[in-house]
């Protein structure tokens, strides 16, 4: 007598484990161990048919094998589309490739090429299949999802990379002699106020930070400008946050504020400054006013200043667009920009496990824009261009004192800095000071000095410009006023 709850208990234990091989295979033993009956009695508890339990007591005699790792035999089950339909890898190939062969009116040309809708096309054309079939197509014939990739530059300057060369060589003895090196740039505009900024943060499931539906500029926020120092040498790296236009006075103005707060501390010694810049923007190597602008403050400082532009169309390759700005993008992702006082301390609480540092402050000075440079000033500019490409590599040197175009800017300086003393406002740093602590400031001790090398020279050499000499001795009468 067959034991129909032991089969079925044994059964109901191990079904969800056994695949269609094991499962016959356990039904034909179970038939075999309960002899007379045990076929109809094992197929009512299975559900399977009398015919799979004999396959399966077959195989347990050995007289019909299946491979091992197989269900079934060899060429058993359903053939596959492709076996039988020789059109069908052909047709799906000519809806996807992009030009597909040429014909502008072919179906799909202009449409996204999801796989339903690459199925429905193959529908059309009389072939039976579904999109999950299409997927496995497209893999086996080596497609795959990809996106865009930016690799067209543009223009090929054939002395690119002998271009590139000639910076690194240049960098390199600059770090080598101890002398600064900056990379400098400006980071794409930002718009000011509660926007979406690209990227997530953890924050409680749910609840997002809410934002404006609509990019439109706020008028009483505007856009803010980041300008970049990034010192080579040093992995540290400055940025000005700019309110107003982005010019060559703003770019300068942010490396004499690095310069004032970081440079002049790490390099007491400096003799020369090396910049390595974009061809464009307004740092530019066709920009006169950022010629203008670097020669006053080599003037100022005393420094000879070498600039280095890359080549046409290679501004990602600049180093402060991966040293420096990519690292500020990862930290404020996710972010609304709602106010230029969250930008300045997000620019700078900025770091990395390489140690990189960060200051950024805020610029609120005006800067212009459409101011033109005469050909007479761009001549007072001592700048030497070097042999190779003297376009993109050039050096401005400070220029001899007692000239007098050099007299007049450098009193208007000075007069501009003792009126904004005045008015109890330094504008390189914008931060309010009390009446005659100017002269403390490292920008007062700086005009100071210039003031007395004025008076200091013989009138001979400024007779071009008596004016300027009776302004030197006002300008030195107010600067050694004493200190309050």
């Amino acid at each position: 007598m067959v034991d129909d709850a032991a089969i079925r208990l044994r059964y109901q234990a191990l079904d969800a484990l056994l695949d269609e091989r094991s499962r016959r295979r356990f039904a034909a033993a179970e038939a075999l161990s309960a002899g007379r009956g045990g076929v109809t009695v094992v197929s009512r508890i299975t559900g399977l048919a009398r015919s799979t339990i004999g396959r399966g007591m077959a195989e347990l005699r050995g007289g019909a094998a299946v491979a091992a790792g197989r269900v079934r035999r060899a060429g058993g089950g359903r053939k596959r589309l492709v076996a039988q339909d020789a059109t069908l890898r052909e047709d799906l190939r000519a809806l996807v490739e992009p030009a597909t062969r040429g014909d502008p009116e072919a179906a799909l040309l202009w449409t996204a090429k999801s796989l339903r809708k690459l199925a429905g096309g193959l529908q059309a054309l009389g072939h039976r299949i579904g999109h999950n079939v299409v997927g496995d197509l497209l893999r086996e014939m080596g497609y795959s999802l990809q996106a865009n990739r930016k690799t067209r530059e543009g223009s090929h300057h054939p002395d690119r990379d002998a271009q590139f060369g000639y910076i690194n060589q240049q960098v390199t003895a600059a770090l080598a002699e101890g002398q600064p090196a900056i990379s400098v740039d400006t980071k794409k505009k930002e718009l000011v106020g509660d926007f979406k900024n690209a990227g997530r943060e953890w924050r409680p499931k749910g609840q997002p930070e809410p934002v404006r539906v609509h990019d439109f500029l706020i008028p009483e926020l505007g856009r803010a400008s980041p300008y970049g120092v990034y010192d080579i040498g040093d992995n540290a790296g400055w940025v000005s946050l700019g309110i107003d236009h982005d010019t060559a006075s703003f770019a300068v103005n942010a490396i004499r504020r690095w310069w004032q707060s970081m440079g002049q501390q790490r390099y007491p010694e400096a003799r020369r400054l090396t910049i390595t810049a974009d061809g464009g923007g307004s740092n530019g190597a066709r920009v006169r006013l950022w010629k203008l602008e670097l020669q006053r403050l080599a003037d100022e400082l005393d420094l000879a200043i070498t600039v280095c532009h890359l080549p046409p169309g290679t501004s990602k390759w600049n180093k402060i667009e991966h040293r420096l700005f990519s690292f500020i993008t990862q930290n404020w992702r996710g972010k609304p920009l709602v106010s230029h006082q969250v930008i300045v301390q997000l620019i700078a609480a900025t770091t990395t496990t390489a140690g990189l540092k960060v200051r950024c402050e805020l610029d609120a000075n005006s800067y212009p824009a459409g101011i033109k440079v005469a050909d007479a000033e761009l001549a007072t500019i001592n700048l030497q261009r070097h042999l190779f490409h003297g376009e993109w590599n050039y050096t401005i040197a400070p220029r001899p004192i007692h000239d007098a175009i050099v007299l007049q800017q450098v009193l208007r300086s000075t007069f501009s800095f003792l009126a904004c003393s005045a008015s109890r406002r330094v504008p390189s740093d914008g931060r309010p000071i009390a009446p005659h602590c100017w002269q403390r400031s490292a920008a007062g001790q700086a005009l100071i000095a210039q003031a007395r090398r004025l008076r200091a020279q013989p009138q001979s050499k400024v007779q071009s410009a008596p004016a300027t000499v009776s302004l030197a001795t006002a300008a030195t009468s107010a600067a050694a006023e004493p200190i309050v």
